[in-house]
């Protein structure tokens, strides 16, 4: 049973993600809107973590809201991201600091953050979230990040809730945490080869190793 609320059904955070990566179907062609929609999903589960997310929240918000702008000239041009990058490269703007190719980087590492943040809590329901988050960001967005960024995540670090609280915030009324682990295996599953292909496009165009300060 899923709560309803004003007779719309209610789904969970990571239940809207799955239906969003479902409607990418074609290998290699990367469709801007099903994933900018699971970057503005992401953006919901950040928030349940609270104000220590505060500086990715508004990172990948910015960097959606970019990649928005662009799509929305040319829908029919830009609706997968090869595209994207392609017309930067050509133009020679996909090494500026501003661009929708940097945009794209660096929400597809924002999203292996959230791969890496809710396998370790599918594995260990009881694990502190702090010590979680820590490892997750160690592992994928702090191989990015100069001393600047990495010092404001250690910093916002000591404002991550509990285990428990970030749980249940995951999962609406009538599920549980099996219910839980089966929707994180299911978006993993679903995003990991959007990922492979999304880092595939940005190596052949040479624009996948940009860091910041």
């Amino acid at each position: 049973m899923k709560r309803k609320r004003e007779g719309v059904e209610k789904v969970s955070e990571i239940k809207s993600a799955i239906q969003q990566l479902s409607l990418e179907t074609t290998e290699g062609q990367v469709s801007t809107t099903p994933f900018l929609n699971v970057c503005n999903v992401l953006l919901q589960v950040l928030d349940k973590i609270g104000p220590t997310m505060a500086v990715l929240r508004q990172d990948i918000h910015q960097n959606v809201r970019r990649v928005e702008k662009l799509y929305e000239t040319d829908r029919t041009t830009y609706s997968n991201l090869v595209e994207i990058v392609k017309k930067e490269v050509g133009e020679g703007m996909a090494r500026k600091t501003q661009s929708c190719t940097r945009a794209i980087l660096w929400l597809t590492r924002s999203l292996e953050f959230t791969i890496s943040l809710l396998e370790k809590v599918k594995e260990d329901p009881d694990r502190n979230l702090q010590q979680v988050v820590e490892e997750a960001y160690g592992t994928t967005l702090k191989l990015w990040h100069g001393w600047i960024s990495s010092a404001a995540y250690k910093v916002a670090l000591k404002l991550v809730p509990d285990n428990e609280s970030f749980i249940s915030s995951l999962v609406t009324d009538g599920d549980d945490y099996k219910t839980l682990k089966e929707d994180v295996k299911s978006f993993v599953t679903l995003l990991l080869p959007i990922l492979t292909d999304i880092h595939a496009i940005l190596t052949t165009y040479g624009v996948d190793r940009f860091k910041s300060p």
